[in-house]
């Protein structure tokens, strides 16, 4: 199942409420997850009493420690996952004797330097594919085996890494689903063209039949999953939709002008440049074009977080213009 839905929706939410109601009968869990809450399993210890020497990655104790053992014994594994995006570093693991905790930290290095720091960048791109070893791993078999669930790969990598990210949930994918038809793989995203690329390959590849693609938003507080197997998903329409509903129900807030800037972007982009200027001259904006242009970047630089806050009347107004403008001069088509 592949779920898009913005930033701040609640894809976090619902991969914690996916784990609790897929509990098994012993309150263990069935599946294996990456979310926000992963990277929290890794702490720096920055060693500030003596200077930084002996700086290392703290792995805080969780219920995979039992499975690191699968990467321990296959080295190769996590290599494989690291080396399309080229890492500049080396580690290596402190190792427990205690084969149920596994691994306490991990250590860096880079041109003969030891126990350094990598870029926050580099390290969530390590946890990344530390968790896709843990996926391919065999240890899972017979437990926690019924679903994976991956929430935001790419939420801080950037477009460059795209793809390789993309080839290797395909990769994921393609093995798992080979060898267990009955697994359960469900990826969230807010990365437009993350979902683009993995609904275009999984559409035209041997696991359409098996794929839904859903859209996941917010209907009075409550998170709702709307499923878009029927529809090419062309995100200006979608911006357009969901912008039409809020002015129609009176719920403009703050982070509609996020998505209203968004929609200013891809119009400009087709106009062939990438300022937002543009797109406000061509629907209409003239001698208040520096203003509008000031506003809307002012207004879309605000919290993301989906709160009704902040915005006065005027704000909404300015929004519904702009909107009824591109509606006017466009004509675009919504349901």
């Amino acid at each position: 199942m592949l779920i898009y839905a913005f930033n701040s929706t609640g894809k976090t939410k619902l991969s914690v409420e996916y784990k609790n109601i897929t509990k098994g009968e012993d309150d263990k869990h069935t599946g294996v997850y990456y979310n926000a809450y992963s990277e929290d399993l890794f702490r720096w210890d920055n060693d500030e009493e003596n200077g930084n020497e002996d700086m290392k990655l703290e792995v805080l104790k969780s219920s995979l420690n039992p499975y690191f053992s699968s990467i321990i014994e296959n080295p190769d594994l996590l290599e494989e996952k690291l080396s399309p995006y080229l890492p500049r570093y080396t580690y290596e693991f402190d190792i427990n004797a205690n084969p149920e905790i596994g691994i306490d930290a991990i250590r860096f290095s880079r041109d003969g330097v030891s126990n350094i720091k990598i870029s926050r960048g580099e390290e969530r791109i390590f946890i990344w594919c530390f968790f896709l070893a843990l996926f391919e791993a065999d240890a899972w078999t017979g437990e926690q085996d019924a679903h994976f669930f991956i929430d935001d790969p790419v939420s801080s990598m950037d477009d460059h890494n795209l793809f390789i990210t993309a080839n290797s949930i395909i990769k994921l994918i393609d093995e798992k689903i080979a060898s267990k038809s009955e697994k359960r793989i469900i990826i969230t995203t807010h990365h437009i063209g993350l979902f683009s690329i993995l609904s275009d390959r999984l559409m035209n590849s041997t696991h359409k039949n098996n794929t839904k693609r859903n859209i996941l938003s917010i209907l009075n507080d409550e998170l709702e999953l709307k499923n878009h197997d029927k529809d090419v998903f062309l995100y200006h329409l979608y911006l357009m939709q969901i912008l039409k509903e809020c002015i129609a129900n009176k719920e403009v807030m703050g982070y509609h002008f996020i998505m209203l800037r968004q929609l200013l972007e891809i119009i400009s982009s087709f106009l062939g440049t990438g300022s937002i200027k543009k797109a406000l001259e061509e629907i209409g904006y003239k001698e208040n074009l520096e203003f509008v242009s000031n506003q809307v970047n002012s207004l879309s630089h605000k919290d993301a977080r989906p709160q009704p806050a902040d915005l006065n009347p005027k704000d909404a107004e300015l929004l519904e213009d702009i909107f009824t403008k591109i509606q006017d001069t466009y004509n675009f088509i919504t349901h």
